[in-house]
């Protein structure tokens, strides 16, 4: 998307209580988000090896961020893009039992990123993983868990607005969840992202489920890899997948503001369809991979929450360089001073 300049936009908070309100939030969220979902806080890797196949490939088109290792005989390592299949692992070798789970700091550069209000080089989320029984790989554990998290987040509105009371409440009571087929026969002119907007600006946050799968036009309503969330499994007769984006309306961009991407992981089953799909069958042989259709690693639900999207949001601000350190285009700088936007 163009960078969005809002009309008669103003700051509610100066940047110095800005930054305070930033820490405020992040430890309120991480501590609801830890005993929503009986997770505990582990450490993460600002990198991995490549060819291992635990780096997240996103949509397979963004380049890895990466450099030679000296002390490895100049082998290649990757800034991770997300630690989706990381943490997979590390439940297993934790062996944390079925309804708990591990949560951290993931800190990324997505170098192909297209820089606007949403979207920087930097990514800065909490990434969470939660073991399940197989025979919670269903809709309703899925919905149980997005209905937690969206609570832990209402709840941490209604602190900032217990610290700042100019700042007010602006969720919905609840999440309603739509299926991304019924969103395109609802509207099938328009874009996808036209379709999440009229979603979320009728609902106030949604939660939807099947990204990645073909939709009947031909096309799937996002990217996802085909490695990590399962969107293939059947879950009515009609509709398929087990993941999904929970999506807020932002009536400061006038647009819909995704928050988080989640959802139940590929089973032996899932991933060999999902790659065979997306015609990468050949990954099948790395390690991660041959672990999980091994039966090595444990089922599991997870995702990733945006730290400077969940501060953007709550504190009402334009542009997420007000609530992170980035590097941005001269013009969008310009841009956004000009409009008492200030990036930190």
């Amino acid at each position: 998307m163009a960078l969005i300049i809002p009309p008669a936009y103003h700051l509610k908070l100066l940047p110095e209580t800005t930054e305070v309100a930033i820490k405020m939030i992040k430890d309120d969220f991480q501590r609801r988000l830890s005993e929503a979902l009986g997770l505990r806080r582990v450490t993460a890797p600002l990198f991995v090896l490549s060819g291992t196949g635990l780096n997240d490939d996103l949509n397979g088109v963004e380049r890895a961020v990466s450099f030679p290792v000296k002390a490895l005989g100049d082998r290649k390592a990757e800034v991770v893009h997300s630690l989706a299949k990381w943490k997979r692992v590390k439940l297993g070798a934790y062996n944390i039992a079925p309804g708990y789970g591990l949560y951290t700091d993931m800190n990324a550069i997505r170098a192909d990123e297209d820089l606007d209000n949403l979207h920087s080089l930097y990514v800065d989320q909490w990434d969470w993983e939660q073991t399940i029984r197989e025979s919670d790989r269903n809709l309703a554990y899925l919905k149980n868990t997005v209905e937690k998290i969206y609570n832990a987040v209402k709840q941490t509105e209604l602190n900032v607005f217990r610290q700042f009371p100019h700042i007010t409440p602006r969720l919905p009571d609840s999440v309603t969840f739509i299926h991304s087929e019924d969103l395109l026969e609802q509207y099938p002119d328009l874009t996808a992202t036209e379709r999440e907007s009229m979603a979320a600006r009728r609902y106030g946050a949604i939660f939807l489920i099947g990204i990645g799968a073909d939709l009947p036009d031909g096309k799937p309503h996002d990217g996802r890899a085909p490695d990590y969330d399962d969107w293939i499994t059947p879950t009515s007769s009609r509709h398929r997948g087990l993941n999904g984006d929970l999506i807020l309306w932002d009536d400061i961009l006038g647009r819909s503001f995704e928050l988080s991407s989640m959802g139940i992981r590929v089973n032996p089953t899932s991933l060999r369809e999902q790659l065979e799909l997306r015609g990468c069958s050949s990954r099948a042989s790395l390690e991660f991979h041959s672990r999980l259709l091994e039966g090595q690693l444990p089922d599991s639900i997870g995702g990733g929450i945006g730290q400077s999207r969940l501060c953007m949001y709550l504190l009402q601000k334009a542009h997420i360089g007000e609530v992170q350190a980035s590097t941005w285009p001269s013009d969008q700088i310009d841009a956004c001073k000009s409009a008492g936007i200030h990036l930190l």
